[in-house]
């Protein structure tokens, strides 16, 4: 079910209805369930198996494994719950894309026949649970967590509809003590989930900002990208550096609108998911890139992959192989496809290469420039040259297309003839990167924004939400595109 469909609208509407009327905490948590799973079952169908199997496999084993003296048992375990998890993820993601390499090698190699491929469905949202259900079990291994009390508390925490499909990733050791302060409060006695007038007003605020960046600019940027981007070759550097430019602010906005919805979706019903972006596009370095962008993944990827490979306490090399090896496997968890592991080890190259500059000239941090103003813009300037051209592999598929965009970004033609007709037949979406671009330099100071405009009076609220509202229906072009990290 998408986000950006009334069908969600009147979803909600109804789930906000009934838990406002079953006074019953406990009925509460198992409509909610239920809620999850019929969102869940509305876009994927019988795919909700997996998702089902997922949380019973990993309820029991965590709970097997907290009761569990023997450390050799704990292994064995948490060996069974890693086989599940990746088990399922790499045979419904990527066994056609292996079949498709053993296909490819085989010609090499003379072979006469190929293996069929499956043409398996990706199931929605499957990188995403799994990497919760393994936090959990992980934890449990290391200790820090105590296992769910019950499947009911611990399928919705896996199930939890608002960010069931496309994040933010919600480790257990965030969620369930919410759902068991809500039952625990007051000496055991059962408390309502209520909805609260702030959290309404503050989570319909971080809704309406969600909209407006998946419906108003990524939806609408999103033709330009594609006109660009389908066949690139022949157009000049400026067209390629305009069409990677636009998709980085057409993944944003509509990655991080999921994430507005979400988050708002929940925090309404009473309960917080973590923050996932922070104006990543201000960052001064690749690693502060990737501690304001999908922070979730990265925030996993260094406590559950980068910390266990040795992270930075080894040596240097070792160092710059977990950067590298970390980042590959992260551009490999968004595809199955080649041009996502060239992302991956773009962004690994850049991580190490800037840890390998501080290393060498550790007093490069202390320069004055760079903390200067002039200085801050020039970091972010060339830190988004490379997030940009990184986007490129990201978007392109065709390896030759691929290759030629990147060329042309980084050499530049200096020739104009292609932009100036891509400008006169885009003219809305280059105006609306235009509009975005501009907003965002003006808020880039601006903190807890929705939560600002949350407590202004309530018609200048009801003003603004009318406000994007409209922005949004006038812009609707007709179609319910897809949020872009619904395929990963």
């Amino acid at each position: 079910m998408l986000f950006n469909t009334i069908d969600f609208v009147v979803f909600f509407i109804v789930v906000l209805a009934m838990v406002s009327a079953v006074k019953y905490k406990r009925y509460q948590h198992v409509f909610l369930l239920v809620a999850s799973y019929f969102f869940f079952y509305y876009s994927s169908n019988y795919l909700i198996i997996l998702l089902i199997a997922s949380t019973i496999l990993d309820f029991y084993v965590g709970k097997i494994m907290w009761k569990a003296k023997d450390v050799s048992k704990k292994k064995l375990l948490l060996i069974v719950s890693l086989a599940g998890n990746f088990g399922l993820l790499g045979f419904f993601k990527y066994a056609d894309f292996a079949i498709l390499q053993f296909n490819v090698m085989g010609e090499q190699l003379n072979l006469a026949n190929d293996i069929p491929l499956l043409n398996l469905a990706l199931p929605i949202g499957i990188s995403f649970y799994t990497f919760q259900t393994i936090s959990y079990t992980v934890d449990i291994y290391r200790g820090k967590l105590k296992p769910s009390e019950s499947l009911k508390e611990f399928a919705l925490f896996v199930a939890f509809f608002p960010q069931l499909v496309a994040g933010p990733i919600v480790r257990a050791s965030e969620f369930l003590p919410q759902l068991r302060e809500k039952v625990e409060a007051g000496g055991g006695n059962l408390k309502q989930i209520i909805i609260h007038n702030s959290n309404l007003k503050l989570g319909i605020t971080i809704m309406a900002f969600g909209f407006l960046k998946k419906m108003f600019f990524a939806d609408n940027i999103a033709p330009l990208v594609d006109n660009i981007f389908s066949n690139p070759i022949g157009l000049d550097s400026f067209t390629i550096i305009l069409g990677a430019i636009a998709f980085g602010i057409q993944i944003y906005g509509d990655f991080s609108g999921y994430t507005d919805i979400a988050i708002g979706a929940a925090l309404i019903l009473g309960f917080k998911l973590p923050i996932n972006f922070n104006k990543p596009y201000f960052a001064t370095s690749p690693p502060d890139f990737w501690r304001r962008w999908h922070i979730s993944l990265s925030s996993w990827l260094r406590d559950y992959l980068y910390i266990p490979l040795g992270g930075n306490k080894k040596s240097n090399i070792r160092t710059y192989a977990n950067l590298a090896t970390v980042m590959l496997l992260g551009g490999l968890w968004h595809g199955a496809s080649w041009n996502f592991v060239v992302w991956g080890m773009l962004h690994g190259a850049y991580l190490a290469i800037h840890r390998l500059i501080l290393n060498k000239f550790p007093v490069l941090g202390e320069i004055a420039f760079f903390k200067s103003r002039i200085g801050k813009i020039v970091s972010i300037l060339v830190t988004q040259y490379f997030v940009f051209l990184a986007w490129i592999t990201f978007r392109v598929r065709d390896t030759d297309d691929m290759i030629y965009s990147m060329t042309k970004y980084v050499f530049l033609d200096f020739e104009i003839a292609t932009i100036k007709q891509v400008i006169n037949s885009n003219e809305v979406s280059i105006g609306l990167i235009g509009l975005f671009i501009i907003m965002n330099i003006i808020l880039y100071k601006q903190k807890n924004l929705p939560e600002k405009i949350s407590k202004i009076k309530l018609w200048q609220w009801s003003l603004f939400i009318f406000t994007i509202t409209l922005l949004i229906l006038l812009s609707f072009a007709g179609n319910k595109d897809d949020f872009v990290y619904f395929q990963f």
